[in-house]
């Protein structure tokens, strides 16, 4: 059944904002959440990556908001820069019919003296990572006396960086009376520790997933550490993909992945965590306009990285958590659009493609990489090219 934001309690003029950009119905998570966060509750939401999350917190810290109370009353943590800035953009997005809503977004690979200036300027809502928010508290820069609400955006993965030691301190500078908004695409026994630790009566909701993936066709090829590459190549070939997201486990591997590919003539380019924030934010660019085709990435650097219209899924490698490749392959296959999702195995791999099956109750059948397609075929090229141009407003450029 539909359900539309017209059934919740929320400002006119944010429901007015919503029918401008085209929500009406709202997602699973979002008709979970909002009712329970706006009865001023606890929550911890399993939410995948476009599962319209943010706008499932952001309507209810916006509807809360008193705008003429020039305070921070909203923090929203998140694991990266890249994460935090999208979560920023989707806010303002919201807020764009309520008047004098500020939003800042505090991440490292930025100044501390223009944060310094920004912050002094006063926010409404704070969107940062644990590190430098920290950092700014520590300084007392920034204040938290006057939150009302804490989110933890992709909680699993500030974990899985190290940043459980940042977050709680981060709490603790946060006023005991206040509302703990915790959202993660897993549940691990950390996330349980840390909602025991700082949530009080939180109830947990869980979007139903299982026709998530209805539009995603999934194969499974076998392979060894010798003809891994050589298969990947051929799989691109074959399918020709416009784009293409290709996962991989550890930095280096997405590096060396990279070059071996532009070396067989691929346009491909890696985004994982050791880069700075401006390459990454470049080879992001380059992707998402169609620029270059592959993206080359760890779990942790895609996290934030949305693509409205992804044809193909490719893990190199199965990963060693089974609702990761769930939220992997998850990124094909949106808005009604059909998804592919190419795994590579090997023989030591096959004990974690059980466990996915284990999981999602799918049976997957590992095929012979045979009869593909590829004789007079060459790498897919991007569609154009994309240029950067690091100026703005106040350098008189505008759109």
């Amino acid at each position: 059944m539909t359900v539309t934001f017209e059934s919740v309690s929320l400002k006119r003029e944010l429901l007015d904002n919503l029918k401008n950009i085209g929500f009406t119905a709202m997602t699973p998570i979002q008709a979970r959440a909002l009712p329970l966060t706006l009865q001023g509750k606890d929550i911890i939401a399993k939410a995948q990556t476009g599962s319209g999350k943010t706008a499932a917190f952001g309507l209810h810290i916006l509807q809360q908001l008193q705008v003429k109370r020039f305070r921070v009353q909203s923090l929203v943590l998140c694991p990266t820069r890249e994460l935090s800035q999208q979560v920023s953009k989707e806010l303002r997005t919201l807020a764009r019919m309520l008047h004098n809503v500020k939003i800042l977004t505090l991440t490292g690979g930025q100044g501390w003296e223009r944060q310094f200036h920004s912050l002094r300027h006063g926010a409404h809502i704070v969107v940062g990572t644990p590190g430098r928010l920290l950092g700014h508290l520590e300084k007392g820069t920034l204040s938290l006396e006057d939150l009302q609400h804490l989110v933890l955006d992709e909680a699993d993965r500030m974990l899985d960086m190290g940043f459980e030691e940042e977050v709680n301190k981060i709490i603790s500078h946060c006023p005991k009376k206040r509302q703990t908004l915790l959202f993660s695409a897993t549940y691990p026994k950390d996330i349980q520790s840390i909602s025991e630790a700082h949530q009080v009566d939180p109830v947990y909701i869980e979007a139903e997933e299982t026709k998530q993936h209805q539009d995603i066709e999934q194969r499974v090829f076998a392979v060894t550490e010798e003809t891994r590459i050589d298969i990947l190549e051929q799989l691109l070939l074959h399918y020709q993909p416009s784009s293409a997201l290709v996962f991989c486990q550890m930095k280096r591997q997405v590096h060396d992945l990279a070059i071996a590919l532009q070396e067989r003539g691929f346009e491909a380019l890696p985004i994982h965590g050791d880069l700075e924030q401006s390459e990454r934010e470049e080879m992001w660019l380059q992707f998402a306009n169609h620029s270059c085709p592959l993206l080359i990435a760890t779990d942790v650097a895609a996290r934030g990285l949305d693509v409205k219209e992804l044809p193909l899924v490719v893990n190199y490698n199965i990963s060693e958590d089974p609702e990761v490749h769930v939220h992997r392959i998850g990124r094909t296959g949106r808005a009604g659009n059909k998804g592919l999702a190419l795994s590579l195995v090997s023989s030591s791999e096959l004990r974690l493609l059980r466990a996915v099956e284990a999981l999602t109750g799918e049976s997957l059948t590992v095929e012979q990489a045979e009869n593909l397609e590829t004789k007079g075929k060459l790498p897919a090229q991007g569609s154009h090219r994309t240029i950067v141009i690091f100026a703005g407003k106040k350098h008189k450029l505008r759109p």
